[in-house]
């Protein structure tokens, strides 16, 4: 049997070695934390491609299969917009204002765009658009930003949300939007 001294040696390694187990533990636990969230983000992603795919993919598919069977139309998905009265070569040197916001800004615009069911087949020339185009705006509390039924041609992706449901204008009903919901305000 070993002295009192050497037990005491034995007991403060098994105490490091223990230790150092559970910074190993707490280490690969947040590794595999992070590889998760990267598992969730990426798997949305794909759900978001997959979503954009997969009515292009069907319309060719049925455009194809029209043809062949001769008087059967395809349902075609579109944005609605007034017609202008310009001439598009009125247009070309109209040059698209640019505001500068941070990367992450960006991605969760894009992300709010492609998750949108009215503005997830606009081609990546028109999302990157409409993400340099917008702009930050804030409202103070109690604000009614957006109601049901309201008249206009606006787009709004919610950053930062710190609202709660409340009454707007004469009872209606407005509600709290997560981060990255888009609302539209239809002309």
């Amino acid at each position: 049997m070993g002295t009192l001294r050497d037990l005491q040696y034995a007991l403060q390694e098994k105490i490091e070695e223990l230790r150092q187990r559970d910074a190993l533990i707490d280490e690969l636990e947040l590794e595999l934390d992070q590889k998760d969230e990267l598992i969730q983000k990426l798997q949305n992603e794909l759900d978001k491609y997959r979503s954009v795919i997969r009515p292009a993919t069907q319309q060719a598919q049925q455009q194809s299969a029209g043809t062949l069977q001769g008087e059967q139309r395809t349902k075609r998905q579109a944005i609605s917009a007034e017609p202008t009265a310009f001439d598009i070569h009125d247009l070309s040197h109209v040059t698209l204002p640019f505001y500068p916001k941070s990367p992450q800004s960006k991605e969760l615009i894009k992300e709010a765009i492609l998750d949108n069911d009215f503005m997830k087949n606009l081609e990546l020339s028109q999302i990157q658009e409409i993400v340099d185009c917008m702009y930050p705006v804030e409202y103070g509390k109690d604000s009614c930003i957006i109601k049901e039924g309201d008249v206009g041609s606006l787009v709004y992706v919610m950053e930062v949300v710190r609202t709660v449901p409340r009454a707007c204008n004469l009872g209606v009903l407005g509600c709290c939007l997560g981060q990255g919901n888009i609302q539209t305000k239809p002309a």
